[in-house]
């Protein structure tokens, strides 16, 4: 059992280097022991423990690990000129590059920047990677995303031996030692805030909010900082004369939830840096879906059916892998106006099956299909559980009786050989489309 570090926890200037953890006994620009200027100072520094992680440039990050010669270069993750920015190294970003935003534009902005696919099965991989460090550090361990998480570290100082501050801050030192990436920390005394310290100084960040300094902080904060508050919500405040969080706090609460309902309840305490919520472990996503954008827009059924046979097939293998299935089929389209179209159907039993999946998402799909061009299909699977009730025998339906034990027999085939071994009809042969799609995997919560 380690021995807690005593640290004098009410002296501001008793800080540590975030590059070889030295304890600094003074305010210094730079480390005593190693000259970096990486101090960590701040007059709650050793009283918090609530911490947000977010990986930096993620994808792009993991690409510039695996190729050295793209590190000094603009890197654009996405699926080329009519697929959008899954996300940009901050090179790029300094251009303009944004996330989700049009590829055109992106390389409009940044002409020079090389696009390299996504590679979902990897970046998941480095992201397990790194949750699993995460939760060497504490049992609570909320993620958010593939690449950040919140995480209470309150309770492990007899554990790690030191406060939670020095916890975290090492842990980013060890992830880009040991992983080869970087990430930002945020920390403070509730979720809201520690979220909105990690955004700063990024990348490599490590940036404290105290309970002490919240409101006079947020007062001079833009009204967007608030999660929730997005651009159209944004422009009705704006239209009440209200932009930045100060002119939040000087209304009462009964006042806001008058004008805005419930947003206004949260208006009301965000804006004030109160926010009860508590980190809970292993937060379940809340669908699981797959898409794709397409090189040249698609109308045609001959183009879209098979597209949409592969992503089920995809959507399908996940679930399989979790032991989870889902009840509400979800079809995604966006047209070449970048309209965004989504239909639903809820099932009688979740499914776990690609081709029950699909059989939906085709009825869905056979309804839009007027000669509506598209940029983009999606399909996923919502109201997720546990596999155990998924998928009973259909005595009614015998066909698909049938396709279900053929596709358990496909299953056990791709599992020895992989999945190239079988395809279906759909997918291979006469028909197939001239489009094949770029996977670009999310599990939305």
């Amino acid at each position: 059992m380690f021995a807690v570090m005593a640290i004098p926890v009410n002296d501001p200037e008793h800080g540590f280097c975030r590059d070889c953890m030295a304890l600094q006994a003074r305010a210094a620009p730079r480390c005593e022991r190693c000259g970096s200027p990486r101090m960590a100072r701040h007059p709650e520094l050793y009283r918090l423990h609530l911490a947000h992680i977010d990986c930096d440039a993620f994808y792009a990050a993991v690409e510039k690990r695996d190729n050295p010669a793209l590190k000094d270069k603009p890197v654009i993750i996405g699926g080329g000129k009519r697929g959008v920015v899954s996300t940009a190294c901050y090179i790029a970003r300094i251009k303009g590059v944004r996330s989700a935003m049009p590829m055109f534009k992106a390389l409009e902005a940044c002409p020079e920047a090389i696009v390299v696919p996504p590679d979902m099965e990897k970046y998941v991989r480095v992201g397990r990677e790194v949750r699993a460090m995460m939760q060497a550090l504490t049992p609570l361990v909320e993620p958010l995303s593939i690449d950040e998480a919140f995480l209470d570290l309150s309770g492990t100082e007899r554990l790690h031996g030191r406060p939670p501050a020095m916890v975290l801050a090492d842990f980013t030192r060890r992830v880009e030692q040991e992983v080869g990436i970087t990430v930002s920390a945020g920390l403070s005394y509730c979720k809201f805030l520690a979220k909105v310290a990690s955004d700063f100084r990024k990348p490599r960040g490590f940036s404290v909010i105290g309970e002490a300094e919240a409101v006079g902080f947020l007062a001079e904060q833009p009204v967007t900082l608030i999660w929730g508050v997005g651009k159209a919500f944004a422009a009705t405040l704006e239209r009440d004369g209200i932009r930045m969080i100060g002119q939040l706090q000087k209304l009462e609460r009964a006042e806001l939830m008058r004008r805005y309902g419930s947003m206004g309840d949260r208006l009301y305490h965000l804006s004030r840096g109160q926010d009860e919520r508590q980190v809970h472990a292993d937060r379940d996503a809340k669908s699981v879906s797959a898409e794709t954008t397409f090189d040249t827009d698609l109308a045609s059924p001959a183009d879209l059916v098979p597209v949409l046979r592969a992503l089920s097939e995809k959507v399908s293998a996940r679930l399989k892998k979790s032991g989870i299935a889902g009840r509400t089929v979800v079809l995604k389209l966006k047209t070449q106006d970048f309209k965004l179209c989504t239909r639903n159907r809820q099932l009688t039993d979740p499914t776990r099956l690609a081709d029950r999946i699909f059989q939906t998402g085709l009825h869905l799909l056979e309804k839009e299909t007027d000669g509506t061009k598209y940029r983009l299909l999606g399909i996923g699977v919502s109201d997720l559980t546990d596999s155990d009730k998924a998928d009973p025998p259909d005595l009614v339906d015998l066909p698909a009786r049938k396709r279900a034990l053929a596709e358990g027999a496909i299953d056990s085939l791709r599992e020895k050989f992989g999945r190239k071994a079988v395809e279906t009809g759909y997918t291979f042969g006469k028909g197939r489309s001239a489009h094949p799609p770029e996977f670009i995997e999310r599990d939305e919560d």
